[in-house]
């Protein structure tokens, strides 16, 4: 287990300070700054960590796309079980359902896949017969239940989970469907990291309604909904932060966008926790980035260990937890 006070450059990350630095922040004289705790995966494999997500026992599930595997981590004994998915596996995303369930989307099966807890049962959900290979990459649950996921060949598709039919549809403008993710209110939105839009899914039809972001060719690759059903969207190509507020309607003045920091970022994941503080994943400075909608102000915290590759964000009240793919490394930015 390796414990990182808050850092804010890159040469600070390989001096670990023996207590937090303080840092005010808007509305507070000072706030305790937030700690990165990592943990080495130990596991007998390496897993190509890939995802990740909180699981209702306090354990972490991550996919591991190289092994096939639904991996489970415990952060109170720094260890890992790998749960086999199946013959070709090679799980993209997982999420927690309102089931307590992992759910995965697995590209090596073609198939969606529940992995009950803690029973630990495998249960597979395949996209219809003559479905071409979708590059299934990630899932969310709307406010009915259902699963719906996104497949970077170009689809978009549903689990209706009460009859466990699966269903498909071809994607706006071909490939790209990338990341995904429910409002508040249970609505579903999604980007294409190709094609360069956002989009909202009709429920009812499963059509999607594209929405243009400003910034052409921004390479949308990751969206996440904060408390007022704002996205956020994380731009691959562009750099930028930015968000669209439906409220406002799809033209140029429902988005607000901000270039990250330093030269030529790269903007891979986007995560909103329970305060509304907003979290990206800065591949070109290896650094994770917090963001104050309020004061429009970005604090960077460079990542302790090269080429971390942080993909998928997701946490709890107090908690971000990253996937490093690039070492197999488990981290925690701790809040509270």
């Amino acid at each position: 287990m390796q414990t990182h006070p808050f850092q804010l450059s890159r040469r600070s990350a390989l001096l670990a300070l023996p207590v937090a630095l303080c840092l005010p922040r808007v509305g507070q004289a000072q706030a305790p700054a937030p700690r990165l705790q990592s943990w080495p995966l130990n596991t007998p494999r390496a897993t190509g960590i890939h995802d990740l997500a909180p699981a209702p026992d306090g354990g972490v599930w991550f996919s591991a796309q190289r092994s096939g595997h639904l991996g489970w981590f415990d952060p109170r004994s720094g260890k890992s079980e790998l749960v086999p998915l199946g013959n070709g596996s090679s799980p993209h995303g997982v999420i927690a359902g309102p089931d307590g369930a992992a759910w995965l989307t697995d590209g090596g099966q073609n198939a969606m896949v529940r992995v009950s807890w803690p029973g630990r049962e495998v249960k597979r959900f395949p996209l219809p017969a003559g479905t071409p290979y979708a590059n299934l990459n990630t899932c969310a649950f709307d406010g009915d239940g259902d699963l719906w996921f996104t497949g970077q060949s170009g689809y978009v598709g549903k689990v209706a989970v009460r009859s466990g039919a699966v269903s498909v549809k071809d994607s706006p403008r071909g490939p790209g469907p990338y990341g995904i993710c429910a409002t508040p209110r249970g609505d579903i939105w999604w980007c294409s990291l190709a094609s360069n839009f956002i989009a909202q899914i009709d429920r009812k039809t499963g059509e999607s309604r594209v929405v243009e972001p400003p910034t052409p060719r921004q390479g949308a690759r990751r969206v996440w909904s904060d408390s007022r059903g704002r996205i956020w969207v994380a731009e691959w190509n562009s750099g930028n932060l930015s968000v669209h507020d439906p409220a406002l309607g799809s033209g140029a003045s429902s988005w607000r966008s901000w270039k990250a920091p330093g030269a030529a970022p790269q903007v891979y994941a986007v995560y909103v926790d329970n305060r509304d503080m907003v979290w990206a994943a800065e591949w070109g400075h290896n650094a994770m980035l917090r963001f104050d909608a309020g004061s429009e102000k970005f604090e960077v915290i460079a990542l302790p260990r090269p080429s971390a590759n942080i993909r998928q964000i997701l946490g709890r009240a107090g908690e971000v937890w990253l996937p490093e793919s690039g070492t197999e490394f488990i981290s925690v930015i701790r809040t509270a």
